[in-house]
């Protein structure tokens, strides 16, 4: 996939994900969610680090300061628009087609950039799912966006397995949307609208 259509399905998945976040009601941020060690607070705060933060300190080649990491971005009550403000910038960082170049390092190990870029993208979306199913909205991607997430998710779905950010797959129909089959990959259950792990 060509870097032009990857930013595409980014400025479209970080847009989709700034709007889920505004539908977030603050009273909700310590519900539970299903995920077994999370509530809806956590799960928005690693939603808001690695989709904007991360995603403009990776196309920056910086690591995430630890102030970043261990900070509770929904202490702001204005957090949704802030984080809508840094999906932006990050976004705009990764226009820069020579970003889309060579690797970015991780620390134990490196990613070809345009690679990471998916990856992150996946997060967006299937993490802007669980934030939708939490609050009761929607998330909507397109079908070229779907098919993006799902090629990420069954390609690395044993890393995220291996460092529990998956659990086992969920059985769906081989004909079932792309978006659907690439939650059910992931161990998300897309037609009860609940999650079984993170």
């Amino acid at each position: 996939m060509k870097y032009d259509e990857t930013h595409r399905y980014m400025s479209e998945c970080a847009a989709e994900a700034a709007r889920v976040a505004r539908g977030v009601p603050a009273a909700r941020l310590n519900d539970p969610i299903h995920c077994t060690d999370w509530n809806l607070r956590a799960l928005v705060n690693h939603w808001v680090l690695y989709t904007s933060h991360g995603l403009e300190h990776r196309a920056l080649r910086k690591q995430l300061p630890e102030d970043l990491v261990a900070r509770d971005f929904t202490a702001d009550p204005d957090w949704s628009e802030a984080y809508a403000a840094q999906l932006d910038r990050a976004v705009a960082a990764w226009a820069d087609p020579a970003v889309w170049e060579g690797e970015v390092d991780l620390g134990p190990a490196s990613l070809p950039a345009a690679e990471l870029a998916s990856m992150i993208i996946k997060e967006m979306a299937v993490h802007g799912w669980d934030v939708a199913v939490s609050t009761g909205q929607k998330l909507h991607v397109s079908d070229g966006a779907a098919r993006l997430v799902l090629d990420v998710v069954e390609r690395h779905g044993d890393l995220y397995r291996q460092y529990d950010g998956f659990a086992d797959p969920v059985p769906v129909p081989a004909d079932a949307p792309a978006f659907e089959r690439a939650l059910a990959a992931s161990g998300r259950d897309p037609g009860q609208g609940t999650r079984v792990d993170h």
